[in-house]
């Protein structure tokens, strides 16, 4: 069963696809169910996939598809305008728009030896669909102790803020207020453990008073 604002979301959806053929922008999604921020489309969005009445279509920011739809009272009288769009037997509608967020990018981040984390102005245009919620950052990666992560020098990395980690995580780690790295974080007893993807380079342990957590990835944007 949907909540009142899920159900009211994929039903905006279904008739902007209906009328257009162009899924929503967030911005109008957001100003549609009265919300205060994007992240709270975010967060409905991926409510939506996982009872699977939304598919994001792959490697494309903002291609939303209507899957199914909830039974609605209005139904009846505006089946044809409310019915999902039908990926068989129809021509496919036009490709949405990308809907573009700008993040702050801050400087260069080490996979490998620790580097200084600088921080800078500078915005990085990023697809919305890249991001969930939260506040995000993204750092320029420079080494390639990541590489079987697949992050590669030249990458940039996309950040949600946090200051807590679980083993396991991938995250900013700052070294004694100073230096910042990006690595698979693990927990032992009093120490952590900053763990490379990259056999060339053995794990990074310290004391857990010299490590803060300053986010965790979140996902990666590459430029060819």
């Amino acid at each position: 069963m949907l909540t009142r604002k899920q159900h009211e979301l994929i039903c905006f959806i279904a008739d902007r696809l209906s009328e257009t053929g162009v899924s929503p922008s967030f911005e109008e999604m957001k100003d549609a169910l009265e919300l205060k921020s994007k992240s709270g489309v975010h967060r409905l969005i991926s409510a939506l996939e996982e009872r699977g009445f939304l598919r994001r279509l792959p490697n494309r920011a903002r291609a939303l598809e209507v899957v199914k739809m909830p039974e609605r009272p209005e139904a009846k009288k505006k089946a044809a305008a409310t019915a999902p769009v039908s990926t068989t037997g129809a021509k496919a509608p036009p490709a949405p728009a990308n809907d573009v967020i700008e993040i702050p990018l801050h400087g260069r981040i080490a996979a490998g030896v620790p580097i200084e984390a600088l921080e800078g102005a500078t915005m990085l245009p990023v697809p919305a669909a890249l991001l969930g919620s939260g506040e995000h950052y993204a750092l320029e990666v420079s080494g390639d102790s990541m590489v079987e992560k697949g992050i590669l020098d030249g990458d940039y990395a996309l950040i949600r803020r946090t200051e807590t980690a679980r083993d396991g995580d991938i995250v900013v780690a700052l070294i004694d207020d100073s230096e910042a790295t990006l690595k698979t974080f693990y927990r032992e007893g009093a120490m952590v453990r900053l763990d490379p993807a990259n056999r060339s380079y053995d794990p990074q342990r310290y004391d857990s008073r010299q490590i803060r957590v300053q986010g965790k990835l979140a996902g990666l944007l590459r430029r060819y």
